[in-house]
This record gives C-alpha cells, structure tokens and sequence, in this order.
C-alpha cells in the first residue's frame, strides 16, 4: 500500500494524542481538589453525576479517587461504553443511544433529577460532563414526547446542522439542559469537570450547557429552524413550546445573572485546542515541519477536505519542489454532512474522500481525518487514512467517487479501498483531528 510510512505516523501520532486526552488522567488531575473542597465547605453529601461518552472513566477516576466520600452517583453514556466493572455499587451505570436518544436515556436522567431534587446547602454535585452529552441526557420539554425529540434531532442532523445550532433548539425543548441542571442541584454547591467537544470551547454549548448560564433564547431555536427550513417539519407541539418561549409565556433559560450560578463552577479539562499541540509536538519529534492550520474547523465535510487538499498541494510548492522535507500539517474542529443520500458515512469519512479525489495519483501526501471518540457518525470507524492512492485502488474496483459522495456513501468507498480507521471507542471525546503527511519523496501531478 502506498505510504505505508506516512500512514503508520499519522496513526501514531493519532493514538498519541489519544493517550494524552486520557479522561481519567485529566480527572485526576482534579480529584485532590474536590476532597479537599468536600471537607474544606463541610458537605455532608458528595453525589456524582456522569454523562456523556467518556463518562465512565471519568466516574471511575474520580471515585478511585475520593470514593471514600461519595454518597451516590448516577452515569449515562453511550451503547458499548461501559467496561465489565470498575465502578462501586453506588454508582448506578445506564447504556442509552447516540446521537439519536432514546427511552434508557430518558429514564436514566429521571434517575439524575430525582438524585439533584435530593441536594441541599450541604451537598456537594460533581457533574463529569463529556462529548455526547446533548443526547444521553435527555428530559423533554412537557408537553412533548421522546419521539418528537428524536425526530428533531433527525430532521437537524440530516439537514447539516452544526453542533451548536442543534444545541441551541435542544436547550429550549429541554427540562435539564441550558443551565437547568444547575437549577435543579440549587443550593447545592456544583463543581463541573468538563470534556470540551466543541469548538472554542462555549460552556453553554458543551453537552447544551446543563451547568452552564445559557446565552441562546427561545427566538435563537426559532432562528435555526427557520435557516434549515425545518419550522413547517418539526412535530407542532415542539413549534408551539418555542413559539410561546419567544413571546414571554415560557420562562427562559437560566442567564448569567441568575444567582444560581454563584454556586457553580465550570472546569475545562480537555479540548481539541490541547488535542492539535500534542500532535504538533508528536510529528516535531517525527523531524516533520509542522505548522496547525485551523482549531475550527467546520462546514461541509466534502468542502473542508478540498480545502485541505488545497493546503497540502500549496504547502509543497512554498517549501519548493526540489527538496520539500517533510511537512505535516494539522486541524481540528468539527464539519457537518447535508445528508442528501441513502449511504452509509460519517462527517471525516466524507472529508477524506474529497480529500483523496482531489490528490488523486499524488504521491506523498497522506491523510488521516478521525473522530477523537472513535466514532464517526452513525458507523463503527473512527474516520479514515487516504493517500494519493486511495482513488486509484477505487477505479480498479469499479468504485465512482462521485456517485459514491453523492450518495453520501463514504464509508462503504473507503472500507473497499481499505483506508477505514477503526480503534473502537476510545474513551475520550475532543471533537475531530486531520493529520496531513507530505513526504520527501512527493510528486504532484
């Protein structure tokens, strides 16, 4: 296979910053506080409360860690995330879907609200917030059901919009997102340790902010709806909640004024920003000349990996033909995929394949586009690796690039190409990374 080298590295240097953003490393690093807070403020109560993907490890480095003192805790985290064992019988552990949620995920964070109306001035909450947050805890809006939440979730996934956006309508259709989390523990002291999964870092939109004042309203969810022309789409009952919300007869999400929040305290721990210098430190010790392009990316995945291709073929000709070195470049960030198609795929799988159309017969320029979570999409791969290979290995198996994307049928083009990356879930979550390869030896056409 072409690039063997380079596609080895880039997985390194990949799997590298994997082991960096370890959660329970990160934990860790905190939990001596939180003891020392815990009998500093004399709480009587310690409850844990855990969601998102990399919910278990973070539980379980913070109860190896202070579980002396725990009184009980509750977690939610994706299908196939949770170890054998690993966590103490307080721990209540549920499975729910993602990114569509389901009816385990509303009963689970019942269990949450029950466990919060229980806090008093003399409890201490430790929420461990991580990257699929949003739809692991779920607890719709009265007056509607499960199912109109997971068809909204549908209809903005599937018309391409961002993390944020999406967020923003599901605050507003939410009885525990958008900072009403921290107003169910209230007046009980909340410490948040948090996983960040968006980019630059936005308290209020990470996991749709549940601890967190909310600086988006009930006419910003209408905004949205009205960008992806999805008003006329959305169940009525939901249009009828964030209509009522825009004029006043809903109360609004906790804002920053809002002394519940003289209670809480926020805590970054992780993010895609620390994600990009560890593999720049990585491929520095790999003797590439390494430069980050973008901490943010996003949009079309299709036009971001032209883009990218676009940087790699640019960034040959600046270090000139005659002895370009080695060179890597890398991002971050988190496109989206308008899915317009019947195929299967996910945001970097559809990334590298307009990544590796444009650098078709290149040699020397290698790719790897990945979720940090190991999961891209609604697939088992963590994302793909690409060279100026992959489109040639297609065309001798009768592949055709454009109806494959057209199809948004990404991943089963790159599963016959062999260029899928699957690590399997991974524990972490700090949105996506693209590691870019130039060789010695490259040749462009």
């Amino acid at each position: 296979m072409e690039n063997t080298s380079c596609r080895q590295q880039a997985a390194e240097i990949f799997q590298a910053v994997l082991r960096s953003m370890d959660p329970s490393e990160l934990v860790q690093e905190h939990a001596s506080r939180i003891a020392s807070l815990y009998r500093a403020e004399n709480y009587q109560k310690l409850y844990l409360v855990s969601f998102g993907k990399a919910a278990f490890p973070m539980a379980k480095a913070l109860t190896d860690a202070v579980g002396g003192i725990l009184s009980r805790g509750i977690l939610i985290t994706k299908d196939g995330h949770v170890p054998e064992a690993g966590l103490p019988e307080k721990i209540a552990i549920y499975e729910a879907a993602h990114p569509v949620p389901d009816i385990r995920g509303v009963l689970a964070t019942e269990k949450i609200i029950e466990l919060l109306k229980e806090a008093d001035r003399e409890t201490l909450v430790v929420c461990l917030i991580s990257g699929g947050g949003s739809a692991l805890l779920v607890a719709p809006h009265e007056g509607i059901d499960l199912r109109e939440k997971q068809d909204i979730t549908q209809l903005l996934l599937k018309a391409g919009a961002d993390i944020g956006e999406m967020n923003t309508v599901r605050k507003h259709l939410s009885r525990i997102k958008g900072g009403r989390l921290a107003q169910l523990a209230y007046p009980a002291k909340v410490v948040s340790l948090i996983l960040s999964d968006v980019i630059g870092d936005p308290l209020d939109v990470i996991a749709s902010g549940p601890t967190a004042p909310d600086e988006t309203t009930f006419q910003d969810a209408l905004a949205v709806l009205d960008r992806y022309h999805l008003k006329d789409r959305i169940p009525e009952k939901a249009h009828d909640i964030l209509t009522r919300g825009a004029l006043g007869e809903i109360p609004e999400t906790p804002k920053a004024n809002n002394p519940i929040f003289d209670k809480v305290e926020n805590i970054i721990i992780g993010s895609n920003k620390e994600a990009l210098q560890i593999a720049k430190r990585e491929a520095l010790a790999r003797f590439y000349s390494t430069v980050i392009l973008s901490s943010e990316l996003r949009g079309e995945a299709r036009e971001v990996g032209r883009w990218l291709a676009y940087q790699a073929i640019e960034a040959y000709h600046e270090s000139g033909p005659t002895a370009p070195g080695k060179i890597c470049l890398i991002a971050g960030g988190e496109t989206t995929v308008t899915v317009t198609g019947n195929g299967l795929g996910g945001r970097n799988t559809e990334l590298a394949l307009a990544f590796a159309w444009e650098i078709k017969g290149t040699e020397g320029i290698t790719l790897l586009s990945a979720g940090t979570d190991g999961t891209d999409g609604p697939t088992d791969a963590a994302g793909a690796i690409v060279d100026g290979g992959t489109l040639i290995r297609a065309e001798a198996s009768g592949l055709d690039v454009e109806v494959c994307l057209a199809a948004n049928d990404s991943y089963h083009f790159l599963e016959k190409t062999a260029d899928l990356l699957i690590t399997g879930p991974t524990g972490t979550n700090v949105m996506d990374l693209q590691i870019i390869l130039l060789d010695e030896n490259i040749h462009v056409r």
